[in-house]
């Protein structure tokens, strides 16, 4: 089965965040969130300047090669949304397709789909 990754943005900013307030970015609060997590489980996680979803900060992306991918936002850096990231990816990961069924994702994570990707083609256009 393909890797099941996690890409943080970690320059995403909420609306209410106050620079010079904070040392790090809520993105950044995020990731170290979810990549402690992450330890042990059968996701990786990656960091990324910028997925250009600044509206909908704090963002994710859930990808593996072959399967469905998502990316997810608006989540606020807090050990509740690092978990639902998590289980959901851990989901994702142990689906053939990338398709999770609805009734088993983290409550935490409803309402934070942003997009939905379908897999690359396996061949190049001829």
């Amino acid at each position: 089965m393909p890797t099941t990754w996690i890409t943080v943005c970690d320059t995403c900013k909420r609306d209410d965040w106050q620079p010079g307030a904070a040392l790090q970015t809520d993105g950044e609060r995020l990731a170290a969130l979810v990549e402690a997590r992450a330890e042990g489980e059968t996701v990786s996680v990656r960091r990324v300047s910028c997925l250009m979803g600044c509206s909908h900060g704090c963002n994710v992306a859930i990808q593996a090669s072959g399967k469905l991918c998502y990316t997810l936002g608006r989540f606020e850096p807090t050990p509740d949304s690092a978990d639902g990231i998590v289980s959901y990816a851990v989901l994702h990961a142990a689906s053939e397709t990338g398709q999770v069924p609805y009734r088993t994702w983290p409550q935490t994570v409803k309402g934070h789909f942003v997009t939905r990707h379908p897999p690359l083609p396996d061949e190049t256009p001829g």
